[in-house]
């Protein structure tokens, strides 16, 4: 295929920036755009009047689309994904992929029976930073992880059928599976429900990993300012993401703490801490949903697994489920069912 005939479902919060990217992506034809909102279609109409517009989007169905990107509400991202899947387009779904693992993994085979692509928008997976953070745990310079701590908070977006686990927590549970490389072993949750009742605001959500690595998120439709922030702590440095800061993203500390075999004094315990250098990785300009936009296309054309597939939706999917039943269950600790054999390692430790 030279070009990637698409169309683009929803075009009100993130939709936009889905139309603007590929728009710009030589390897994409942008053919429509569909919205229920007919003044969000005059916006589109106006800003790019070679696409076509439509309120109903299963009219892409008889325009010989080769693939969909769907911005719509969680709650219809099943539905919708399904009826392109059937009607045989590759799909790329915002996250989260369904709000039920069993809606997920029936959209997975109905992709793999049609040999479709299936894709979700988890986007810091494609963000330098986040990829940076990867290459740092990976490749061992940080030591042995001993804990992730996490901020993820602002005041808004509030939404009445969505609480804030299933809104930001999801950014945070795709970053920490990609950049781990692993799943958790259980989740616990507790939050409050503060504007509206029932939909919860802020949440607490602590996860454990395998090999003893815990992870700690806040999250918060609350607070009166705009954190993004991940800190990383190892055995050998320490390393701090922010993506609200437009420069220097990451920061790595040569700091840590050695316990000495013995210490006699007060000046040789205080000499068991190490303070090092910082480094400050230079860090691309690169938009992660540009990026993130390429790879569905290049998956489509070389026939090749996305990085964040269905698959990988699925596993947060799951993750949030697990942290829905603690929610409800006062903060109770849930094991998911997929990591039965991590438990046992977890123990036999």
């Amino acid at each position: 295929m030279d070009q990637i005939r698409l169309g683009v479902i929803g075009s009100g919060y993130w939709g936009p920036n889905l139309i603007r990217n590929f728009v710009e992506i030589n390897a994409a034809e942008l053919i429509i755009v569909s919205d229920l909102n007919q003044e969000r279609l005059w916006h589109i109409n106006n800003r790019y009047p070679f696409i076509s517009v439509t309120n109903d989007y299963r009219k892409f169905f008889t325009m010989q689309l080769d693939a969909v990107a769907i911005a719509t509400p969680p709650a219809t991202h099943y539905q919708i994904a399904k009826e392109c899947l059937l009607n045989d387009l590759h799909v790329l779904v915002e996250k989260p992929l369904t709000l039920s693992a069993i809606n997920a993994q029936e959209l997975i085979d109905i992709a793999a029976a049609r040999n479709l692509t299936l894709m979700v928008g988890h986007t810091f997976e494609y963000h330098p930073a986040v990829r940076a953070l990867k290459e740092l745990i990976q490749s061992g310079e940080l030591g042995r992880i001993y804990y992730i701590d996490g901020v993820r908070a602002n005041l808004g977006l509030f939404q009445r059928d969505l609480n804030v686990l299933w809104d930001l927590a999801t950014h945070d549970i795709s970053i920490l599976l990609y950049i781990l490389e692993q799943e958790p072993i259980s989740v616990s949750v507790q939050g409050m429900a503060c504007v509206f009742e029932g939909v919860h605001d802020i949440a607490y959500l602590h996860m454990t990993f395998p090999e003893k690595i815990l992870a700690h998120i806040r999250l918060s439709w609350l607070d009166p300012a705009k954190v993004r922030r991940t800190t990383i702590v190892g055995s050998k440095k320490m390393a701090v993401y922010d993506d609200v800061e437009s420069i220097e993203k990451i920061r790595i500390y040569d700091k840590g703490v050695e316990v000495p075999p013995y210490t006699d004094t007060y000046e040789e315990f205080k000499l068991s801490y190490r303070y090092g250098d910082i480094v400050i990785p230079h860090i691309g300009p690169s938009e992660p949903l540009n990026i993130e936009c390429r790879h569905f296309l290049e998956s489509i054309i070389n026939h090749s697994v996305p990085q964040s597939s269905g698959e990988v939706g699925l596993k947060v999917v799951k993750v949030l489920e697990a942290a829905e039943r603690s929610l409800a269950n006062s903060g109770s600790q849930e094991f998911l069912v997929d990591s039965e054999v991590a438990i046992n390692a977890e123990i036999a430790a």
